[in-house]
């Protein structure tokens, strides 16, 4: 008997654990320029969750992160400039790591920040252009 195995084809989202989703907004919206598109609330009216679009991918933040910081583990972000992406987590509260373009937003959570053209996979021309980007590759 064979079992067919679903194949990884991408992800959908990232979902990191902060304390509060406003303050979290507020951090992320001091280093990178991204829509909200949506919020999620509790039972209660408090807002608990909110994701950041990122095209064909988005970002998920939800609040309750109650574990220390991390070490080693982390993700990629890709974004279309990172000249002054350092200078702006700083600036917003994140604890900068002694490995390049790497950093800790205030609860924790380990980011490296990874220019698009140094990146293996390419974004369709279609989810570019509905970003409103014109990102080359390089070679």
């Amino acid at each position: 008997m064979t079992t067919s195995k679903p194949r990884l084809v991408g992800l959908n989202h990232v979902a990191l654990e902060v304390g509060d989703i406003e303050d979290a907004l507020r951090f992320y919206r001091a280093v990178f320029s991204f829509e909200l598109r949506g919020t999620h609330e509790d039972e209660a009216g408090r807002t608990v969750m909110a994701f950041l679009d990122m095209g064909d991918q988005f970002l998920a933040l939800t609040a309750g992160r109650e574990q220390p910081a991390d070490t080693e583990r982390h993700f990629g972000l890709v974004v279309d400039d990172r000249a002054n992406v350092m200078e702006l987590a700083e600036s917003a509260g994140a604890t900068v790591l002694d490995r390049p373009f790497n950093f800790l937003d205030p609860w924790g959570n380990h980011l490296e920040i990874v220019a698009y053209p140094d990146v293996q996979f390419t974004k369709a021309g279609e989810i570019l252009r509905g970003m409103g980007l014109d990102l080359g590759k390089g070679g």
